[in-house]
Formats: structure tokens, C-alpha cells, sequence
């Protein structure tokens, strides 16, 4: 068997461990590497294995997931590694913080078996995807923010179009919408995607959303982000 999605799991409940183990290993596609029980030991985890998913508790002895989730995509050994973010409540205070921690998705616990399975999915092809609610706590932070507090410059390396792009992106926009937006094809979508989180240092759309909200680019709480989230499932 071939592309083989290699996940780690990271949760300091045995049991919950143990159900997204099975879960995991219920789908052919999937295959477990690993467990943690705290976030460091999930930290050295994501460095000896390397895999592709890993999924991340919030609230853990040791080192919390957020501060797990910084390390691992800061750190050049690790930052292949996607995080797929559980928690256990939709109004969970860190959800900006693993976002900004490099976080690819976000989901909540009692997400149903077949909706995470998918979600390991799309997160390990490269793309990000929120619980709906979860995107709702999106937009809402983003409209609490200080607008004082907007960063125009890092925009400054973008071109016209590229600009453009960028706010359809966080409109919540996929890229056939983009395509059809702009009248441009759906290869050279993903051409001005790629140009984009190169010169903005993203890991993916959800940065790429964050950045167009904190450079003003994108008035703080508009937007059109759809029900399912930031997910685009089409590959960049």
C-alpha cells in the first residue's frame, strides 16, 4: 500500500488515545506512529516519528498543546508536521492560539468518527479545516482585534493581483470561486497561492486568512467564511 498517512496521536486520557488509535486504524489509509500522553512528550514524538498528522489535546500536563504546536512547526525538523488541533469546547480560549501557533485544523472532540477521519485527510494533503463553530470564534477575534494594532508592511512584496487573491482567500472563497472571481484559471489560482504563502511565511490558508485580517487588508470581523470553514479541499 502507497501514501500511507503516518499520524501521531497526543491526548494525556489513555482511553481517548486508545479510540483514535482504532478509529486511525480503521481507515487503510491511515496508520499510527505514535502516542503521547503531554505535550513535550508529544514534541519529541513529532521529532523522532515525522508524521505527517498529529493530533493535539489543548489542555495537557507538561506542556500545554498550544506551546507543543509552536515548537513543532517552528522547529526545521518538525515543520512538515500538520497539527490537527481537539479540544474538548467550541468557545476554548487558545483556538487563535494554535492558529497562531501553526495549527492546520481545529476540531472538537465529539466531532462524528467518519468527519475526523476526513478531516485527517484533507489536513495531511496540505489544507486547513475548522469545526463551524470554531470558524465562528475565527471571525469573531478577528472583529475584537485593534485595528491600531494592523500591520500593513507585510504586504508590501505583493503584487495588485496577488492582493486581490489574498482577500478572496479570507472571504473563504475556494479556488474554482477564485477562479471564476477573477476569470483566471484554476492552475493559475493555485500559482498565486503558492506565490503567496512563499512570500508571507504561511503554512497554509488559515495563515493566509490571519495575515490578510492583522494586515488590514481585510476589514476586521467581514468576510464571507463559510459554514464548513477556511478548508479548501482543492490542492494548492
Amino acid at each position: 500500500m502507497t501514501d500511507l498517512i503516518r499520524v501521531a496521536i497526543a491526548d494525556d486520557q489513555a482511553l481517548l488515545r486508545g479510540g483514535f488509535r482504532l478509529l486511525l486504524e480503521s481507515d487503510p489509509r491511515c496508520v499510527v506512529v505514535g502516542e503521547a500522553a503531554t505535550g513535550a512528550a508529544a514534541v519529541r514524538l513529532a521529532a523522532r516519528e515525522r508524521p505527517d498528522v498529529m493530533l493535539m489535546d489543548i489542555r495537557m500536563p507538561d506542556l500545554d498543546g498550544i506551546e507543543a504546536t509552536r515548537r513543532i512547526c517552528t522547529d526545521p525538523v518538525t515543520a512538515s508536521v500538520r497539527v490537527l488541533i481537539l479540544t474538548m469546547f467550541d468557545l476554548d480560549p487558545y483556538v487563535f492560539g494554535a492558529l497562531r501557533a501553526g495549527a492546520s485544523g481545529f476540531l472538537l472532540k465529539d466531532t462524528p468518527p467518519a468527519d475526523l477521519l476526513h478531516a485527517v485527510h484533507v489536513v495531511a494533503s496540505g489544507h486547513a479545516l475548522f469545526a463551524p463553530t470554531v470558524t465562528r470564534r475565527l471571525v469573531a477575534e478577528f472583529g475584537r482585534a485593534d485595528p491600531a494594532r494592523t500591520d500593513g508592511t507585510r504586504l508590501d512584496g505583493l503584487t495588485n493581483r496577488e492582493r486581490e487573491i489574498l482577500a478572496l482567500v479570507a472571504a473563504g472563497l475556494s479556488n474554482t470561486e477564485i477562479a471564476g472571481h477573477e476569470q483566471i484559471s484554476m492552475a493559475t489560482v493555485k500559482t498565486h497561492l503558492t506565490r503567496l504563502l512563499a512570500k508571507l511565511g504561511a503554512r497554509d490558508r488559515a495563515q493566509l486568512v490571519i495575515v490578510a485580517y492583522e494586515s488590514g487588508l481585510v476589514p476586521l470581523g467581514g468576510g464571507r467564511l463559510p459554514a464548513g470553514g477556511v478548508a479548501d479541499q482543492t490542492p494548492v
